[in-house]
């Protein structure tokens, strides 16, 4: 029963993992009330400004294009809502993970896109009307999706306190909360196409200054014991689970037939997690004393996915770009083979008909011969 569950204080003070509850180990410091709510502020405003940006970025016309032909869509509903949350759920089941760390792995694969992917995908080539369109709507899908795949995947670890105390609810109302900055960024492309232009670009630097704010604050509040108390399963988590996803997509978007610039953007979309949103509902919604260092966990994942992003980029730079370029180059060659087929069909066409300096000296031979 729910109300036999052990009080949050008792479950961070040693009920967690199989070493004695270290994964939810830092929590004291999160409990400094000054600095929990300085953070608070800090991921509210920074989730405020990333859904305003993700709204300036939408166009009603290419929305209601997609939802006239909705690949976009149903790619992000397989992506964020089926692949994602069964990755995270395995990889932790794999790495035998405690239900602090469980939580804070599911939290994140069941997160919609990031606005990274839409930075990433203008760098690969991709196709940024879908990328805009898969991350805007995972996150409306997320009001109702997210929590229901956080409900079932979070089944394993149902006699856990934390688990019982799942704030579903509140996990819920910070999702709804987004809807509004969301219509705001809406209703200023609609209405003011270049601020929106600006806003859109005030995001994206957003996004990498709190991330880094948020990781020299909780560094520093954490200590040299931020170390000790994630363990080694974690980070390899992080590391595996962005880079599974970046491939998830491509294999979807290859089952979809998709041509490469689109798979490349599927690809993204699908590694890319709204980390602000995971950091948020993590920071909002559980006591620090309860969720503790798996704080970091959205952290780590957002270090890790920017920087396999960024590897794909530079591959990509090194190698893809030049078939890219061969192929809109062949593209242009095909023209040019056709016009030139064109221009020899011309010539043709002008010669017929006419006497070269060949035939007539060979009929006036004939005539001769024919004479004597």
């Amino acid at each position: 029963m729910a109300g036999s569950a052990q009080p949050p204080e008792t479950v961070a003070a040693g009920g967690g993992g199989p070493d004695g509850g270290s994964l939810s180990g830092g929590g004291e410091a999160f409990g400094d009330r000054s600095l929990s709510q300085g953070l608070s502020v800090l991921v509210g405003l920074a989730l405020c400004v990333t859904m305003l940006g993700l709204g300036c970025a939408v166009e009603l016309g290419q929305l209601g294009q997609q939802l006239r032909r909705p690949v976009g869509l149903l790619l992000a509903l397989l992506g964020q809502f089926v692949a994602m949350p069964l990755l995270a759920f395995l990889l932790a089941l794999i790495f035998a993970l405690d239900e602090v760390a469980a939580v804070a792995v599911l939290l994140c694969g069941c997160c919609p896109g990031g606005n990274l992917s839409n930075l990433m995908s203008v760098l690969v080539d991709g196709d940024m009307n879908l990328s805009i369109i898969m991350t805007a709507s995972s996150t409306l899908l997320a009001l109702f999706l997210m929590p229901l795949c956080l409900w079932v995947y979070s089944r394993h670890w149902i006699n856990t306190a934390l688990v019982r105390l799942l704030p579903l609810g509140a996990v819920s109302l910070t999702l709804g909360s987004t809807l509004l900055p969301i219509g705001l960024g809406v209703l200023i492309r609609y209405r003011h196409p270049r601020a929106a232009d600006l806003l859109v670009k005030i995001s994206l630097w957003s996004l990498l200054v709190t991330l880094v704010i948020l990781f020299i604050l909780t560094g520093t509040m954490l200590g040299p014991d931020l170390m000790a108390h994630i363990p080694a399963s974690v980070y390899a988590i992080a590391v595996l689970m962005p880079l599974a996803g970046y491939a998830l997509g491509y294999g979807l978007a290859t089952v979809f037939k998709m041509p490469p610039h689109c798979r490349r953007t599927v690809s993204l979309e699908t590694g890319c997690q709204n980390v602000q949103l995971c950091t948020a509902i993590l920071k909002l919604t559980f006591p620090p004393e309860l969720i503790g260092s798996m704080y970091m966990f959205p952290l780590l994942y957002a270090l890790f996915q920017s920087a396999e992003a960024g590897l794909f980029v530079l591959v990509y730079k090194m190698y893809g770009r030049d078939s890219y370029k061969q192929d809109t180059l062949g593209e242009e060659e095909d023209t040019d083979i056709s016009y030139k087929k064109l221009k020899e069909e011309e010539v043709a066409d002008t010669s017929y008909g006419t006497v070269t300096m060949e035939e007539h000296n060979s009929a006036e031979m004939e005539l001769t011969q024919t004479a004597l």
